[in-house]
This record gives C-alpha cells, sequence and structure tokens, in this order.
C-alpha cells in the first residue's frame, strides 16, 4: 500500500498538510458520502494530531472553534457536505468504552471519523483507511502516512498531489 513521509519544520507546514488533506477529502467527497473514512492520527502528547484537524478544519471552511476533544471524547463539525467526527480516546480506560458509547455508528456513510488514540478503543475500532503517523522532529515534526485500504490509497494519492503543488 501506499506510503508518504516529509519533514514539517514548522506550524506552518503541518497547516499544509493539514489543508493538503482537506483537499483531498473534498476530492473524496462522493466516496465518503457512499462508504464513510477512517483517519487514524498517531503521536504522542503534542506531536500535533489536534493541529493537523484544526488546519483540515480551517480550510473545509469550519470557522468556529476546533477543540481537542479529549475531554469530551468526540467533536463533531458539519462542514463541506459531510460529518467531521473528531474522536479522542486518551481517556479510555477498557476498550469496550468504545462500544459502551456507541461510537462504531459513527462510523458510517457520510462520515469522516479522525480518531487520536486509536489503540486504546482496539480491537472495536473499526479498520483505519488511512494513518497519518505525527513524530517530534527537532523543533519541529516529522509525518509518515500510510493507506490501508484502497480507498486510503487514493486519499492518499490526492493528498500527496495536493501537498506537491502547494509547495511550488
Amino acid at each position: 500500500m501506499p506510503h508518504f513521509e516529509a519533514s514539517l519544520p514548522t506550524s506552518d507546514d503541518t497547516d499544509r498538510l493539514g489543508a493538503a488533506a482537506a483537499e483531498a477529502l473534498l476530492a473524496s467527497r462522493d466516496s465518503i458520502v457512499e462508504h464513510g473514512f477512517a483517519l487514524r492520527l498517531e503521536g504522542n502528547l503534542g506531536a500535533g494530531k489536534t493541529s493537523f484537524m484544526r488546519a483540515l478544519l480551517r480550510t473545509l471552511g469550519w470557522q468556529g472553534a476546533v477543540k481537542s476533544p479529549t475531554f469530551t471524547l468526540l467533536e463533531t463539525y458539519e462542514v463541506a457536505g459531510v460529518a467531521v467526527n473528531h474522536f479522542d480516546f486518551y481517556r479510555f480506560e477498557e476498550p469496550t468504552e468504545f462500544e459502551d458509547a456507541g461510537f462504531r455508528d459513527m462510523y458510517c456513510a457520510g462520515a469522516f471519523c479522525a480518531s487520536e488514540w486509536s489503540e486504546r478503543a482496539l480491537p472495536y475500532l473499526p479498520a483505519a483507511d488511512l494513518v497519518v503517523s505525527l513524530v517530534q522532529e527537532g523543533l519541529g515534526r516529522r509525518v509518515c502516512i500510510d493507506a490501508e485500504t484502497p480507498s486510503g490509497a487514493a486519499f492518499l494519492a490526492l493528498m500527496s498531489a495536493q501537498w506537491n503543488a502547494a509547495a511550488c
């Protein structure tokens, strides 16, 4: 499956990556409306997961607050014709909390679901289409993105093209 890596030396670069993901979401909207999409955001505290999501939502036209879902577990944004569900499972004590909360029902057609701390909801969490791993690198970050499904591969191709076009 396709793989993408880039150095993100500044916060503007993380924002550019989130914007590239938003453009890929827009180009994939019909597929997301029909099948849904699951993105996993991996990285330690402060790695830039919420910053990535904030840039994605801003590019899609969201003008309200974009909060980390650390305490609420879920923030939902209706934007660009899809529901963007931003999950954070950091506070889970048991993976069964995912099932108990009814979150599986939110991974559905018409929903773009992004989850942080996904490992805390396994094995109940639906399979990811795309995995975005952010790690600190010097004063910035490094991103590694892996497509896990054909939908993820198509999304990553669109995102990579947008990333490269924005670099020009």
